[in-house]
């Protein structure tokens, strides 16, 4: 597998490639460009596209196009930060409170709960 490219985040360049997104400025991002329309089709409807884009994954994680590959993982994100910005959720906080001290399974930072077990 390729290693992912890290950019630097003082970078003034203003190309995608340049600009990273926190799980922060993700979900605001969202939020700033969806929120009408993602409140309007409530949590129900929003979770349907999101298990199209999931579906969508699946399907990319079965071929060989790391093009789309790149592209369904994005998708599934943003519909994820949608979601949760419909749910009022913080995505962060959450990540945070969840993983930001270890494994939840063992509190680890590398997981060391046998294969048998969720994490």
């Amino acid at each position: 597998m390729p290693p992912i490219p890290i950019h630097n985040s003082t970078d003034d360049s203003d190309s995608p490639e340049a600009r990273e997104l926190s799980m922060v400025d993700l979900q605001r991002h969202i939020r700033e460009m969806y929120f009408e329309k993602d409140a309007a089709r409530g949590v129900d409807g929003t979770f349907m596209w999101l298990m199209e884009e999931v579906g969508e994954l699946a399907s990319a994680l079965r071929g060989d196009d790391q093009e789309n590959l790149a592209e369904e993982f994005a998708d599934v994100i943003a519909w994820l930060a949608t979601i949760a910005n419909v749910a009022g959720v913080d995505l962060n906080a959450a990540l945070v409170a969840k993983y930001g001290s270890g494994c939840p399974g063992c509190s680890r930072l590398v997981c060391q709960c046998p294969n048998s077990e969720k994490p």
